[in-house]
């Protein structure tokens, strides 16, 4: 299994079953097609999806793994974004980095 969203399909290719996921947290349907591409051996599906993602996978970990994740549920009314300590809120800047390649990738679904 890999353990890092964005290393999915690099590791399918080379024999792992599948990923824990935290962007299928917020699109499960996405990633889940992904691992299916590659279970199916159609990898040419599985690299456009594998690009299409890549944005959302690097952005969910510039900050401290819950954090992205929960925020952007958060912003969906999923959740409240709120972290316990040693964690903090996302930064301003972060947000809005995010909120734009969440944004980004909603238009190419």
């Amino acid at each position: 299994m890999s353990g890092d969203d964005s290393l999915t399909l690099p590791f399918m290719a080379v024999g792992a079953a599948g990923v824990v996921s935290v962007a299928s947290n917020l699109f499960p349907a996405e990633v889940s097609a992904l691992v299916g591409a590659c279970d199916s051996g159609d990898y040419k599906s599985a690299e456009s999806l594998h690009r299409k993602l890549f944005p959302l996978f690097k952005d969910l970990f510039i900050e401290p793994n819950p954090v992205p994740a929960k925020t952007a549920l958060a912003w969906r009314g999923v959740m409240s974004a709120e972290v316990r300590l040693p964690l903090c809120e996302m930064s301003e800047p972060n947000q809005a980095r995010l909120r734009k390649t969440l944004e980004a990738f909603e238009k190419t679904k």
